[in-house]
Protein backbone atom coordinates (compact mmCIF):
# COMPACT_ATOMS: atom_id res chain seq x y z
CA UNK A 1 0.00 0.00 0.00
CA UNK A 2 2.98 2.36 0.84
CA UNK A 3 4.62 1.65 -2.33
CA UNK A 4 1.40 2.66 -4.05
CA UNK A 5 1.28 5.79 -2.67
CA UNK A 6 4.85 6.78 -3.06
CA UNK A 7 4.22 6.15 -6.80
CA UNK A 8 1.35 8.28 -6.78
CA UNK A 9 3.18 11.14 -4.53
CA UNK A 10 6.15 10.51 -7.34
CA UNK A 11 3.83 11.49 -10.04
CA UNK A 12 2.36 14.40 -8.74
CA UNK A 13 5.76 15.51 -7.57
CA UNK A 14 7.15 15.08 -11.07
CA UNK A 15 4.15 16.53 -13.28
CA UNK A 16 1.97 18.45 -11.06
CA UNK A 17 -0.54 19.53 -13.67
CA UNK A 18 -1.61 15.82 -13.26
CA UNK A 19 -2.43 16.43 -9.86
CA UNK A 20 -3.96 19.39 -10.13
CA UNK A 21 -6.33 18.44 -12.93
CA UNK A 22 -7.19 15.22 -10.51
CA UNK A 23 -7.82 17.00 -7.31
CA UNK A 24 -10.11 19.51 -9.52
CA UNK A 25 -12.27 16.81 -11.56
CA UNK A 26 -12.68 15.33 -7.93
CA UNK A 27 -13.67 18.29 -5.98
CA UNK A 28 -15.83 19.76 -8.75
CA UNK A 29 -17.69 16.21 -8.75
CA UNK A 30 -18.38 16.36 -5.18
CA UNK A 31 -19.06 20.36 -5.16
CA UNK A 32 -20.59 20.85 -8.26
CA UNK A 33 -19.44 24.50 -8.20
CA UNK A 34 -16.50 25.10 -10.94
CA UNK A 35 -15.05 28.40 -9.19
CA UNK A 36 -14.54 26.83 -5.59
CA UNK A 37 -13.09 23.57 -6.96
CA UNK A 38 -10.74 25.78 -9.16
CA UNK A 39 -9.42 27.60 -5.83
CA UNK A 40 -9.48 24.67 -3.82
CA UNK A 41 -7.53 22.67 -6.10
CA UNK A 42 -5.08 25.33 -6.46
CA UNK A 43 -4.78 25.69 -2.67
CA UNK A 44 -4.28 22.34 -2.57
CA UNK A 45 -1.64 21.60 -5.43
CA UNK A 46 0.70 23.97 -4.80
CA UNK A 47 2.65 22.09 -2.66
CA UNK A 48 3.13 19.81 -5.67
CA UNK A 49 4.67 22.73 -7.80
CA UNK A 50 7.36 23.96 -5.13
CA UNK A 51 8.74 20.38 -4.75
CA UNK A 52 8.64 20.13 -8.52
CA UNK A 53 10.76 23.04 -9.30
CA UNK A 54 12.85 22.27 -6.05
CA UNK A 55 13.51 18.98 -7.97
CA UNK A 56 13.85 20.46 -11.54
CA UNK A 57 16.82 22.58 -9.48
CA UNK A 58 18.45 19.82 -8.72
CA UNK A 59 18.07 18.11 -11.90
CA UNK A 60 19.17 20.80 -14.07
CA UNK A 61 21.99 21.83 -11.96
CA UNK A 62 23.00 19.01 -9.79
CA UNK A 63 22.75 21.50 -6.42
CA UNK A 64 19.86 22.15 -4.37
CA UNK A 65 18.50 25.41 -3.97
CA UNK A 66 15.87 24.04 -1.53
CA UNK A 67 16.78 27.19 1.04
CA UNK A 68 16.23 29.80 -1.90
CA UNK A 69 13.09 28.72 -2.52
CA UNK A 70 12.23 28.67 1.27
CA UNK A 71 13.59 32.32 1.53
CA UNK A 72 11.72 33.30 -1.49
CA UNK A 73 8.55 32.13 -0.19
CA UNK A 74 9.56 33.78 3.49
CA UNK A 75 10.05 36.91 1.71
CA UNK A 76 7.06 37.32 -0.09
CA UNK A 77 5.25 35.97 3.19
CA UNK A 78 6.42 39.43 4.88
CA UNK A 79 5.57 41.74 1.52
CA UNK A 80 2.29 40.03 1.61
CA UNK A 81 1.74 40.84 5.51
CA UNK A 82 3.13 44.49 5.27
CA UNK A 83 1.10 45.70 2.52
CA UNK A 84 -2.27 44.03 3.74
CA UNK A 85 -1.16 46.20 7.04
CA UNK A 86 -0.69 48.67 5.26
CA UNK A 87 -3.59 48.88 3.24
CA UNK A 88 -6.34 47.50 6.13
CA UNK A 89 -3.73 48.84 8.76
CA UNK A 90 -4.67 45.67 10.83
CA UNK A 91 -3.48 41.95 9.78
CA UNK A 92 -5.92 39.13 9.25
CA UNK A 93 -4.45 36.03 9.19
CA UNK A 94 -6.51 33.92 7.12
CA UNK A 95 -6.48 36.52 4.03
CA UNK A 96 -3.07 37.27 3.79
CA UNK A 97 -2.17 32.84 4.34
CA UNK A 98 -4.92 32.98 1.15
CA UNK A 99 -3.48 35.76 -0.88
CA UNK A 100 0.36 34.15 -0.11
CA UNK A 101 -0.01 30.75 -1.11
CA UNK A 102 -2.44 31.40 -4.21
CA UNK A 103 0.73 34.28 -5.23
CA UNK A 104 3.31 30.84 -4.76
CA UNK A 105 0.87 28.81 -6.83
CA UNK A 106 1.33 31.49 -9.87
CA UNK A 107 5.05 32.18 -8.82
CA UNK A 108 5.81 28.10 -9.14
CA UNK A 109 3.45 27.18 -11.80
CA UNK A 110 5.36 29.80 -14.26
CA UNK A 111 8.05 28.06 -12.57
CA UNK A 112 7.96 24.96 -13.05
CA UNK A 113 7.01 25.27 -16.84
CA UNK A 114 9.71 27.99 -17.82
CA UNK A 115 12.21 25.17 -16.07
CA UNK A 116 10.85 22.72 -17.98
CA UNK A 117 11.20 24.47 -21.14
CA UNK A 118 14.34 25.48 -20.16
CA UNK A 119 15.62 22.02 -19.15
CA UNK A 120 14.21 20.74 -22.95
CA UNK A 121 15.85 23.13 -24.56
CA UNK A 122 19.41 22.53 -22.71
CA UNK A 123 18.96 18.96 -23.04
CA UNK A 124 18.26 18.96 -26.99
CA UNK A 125 21.19 21.14 -27.59
CA UNK A 126 23.21 19.53 -25.73
CA UNK A 127 22.19 16.27 -27.07
CA UNK A 128 22.12 17.61 -31.02
CA UNK A 129 25.53 18.92 -30.21
CA UNK A 130 27.60 17.02 -28.31
CA UNK A 131 29.81 14.53 -30.55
Amino acid sequence: MSTIFSSVLTVFFAIPIIGTILVFTVIKLTLKTTKKALHMALDFTTIFYIVSVHFLIVTLWDKSFFWLIILVMLVIAMVFVFVHWKVKEEIIVKRVWKGFWRFNFILFFFTYFVLTFYGLVSRAITFSFSS
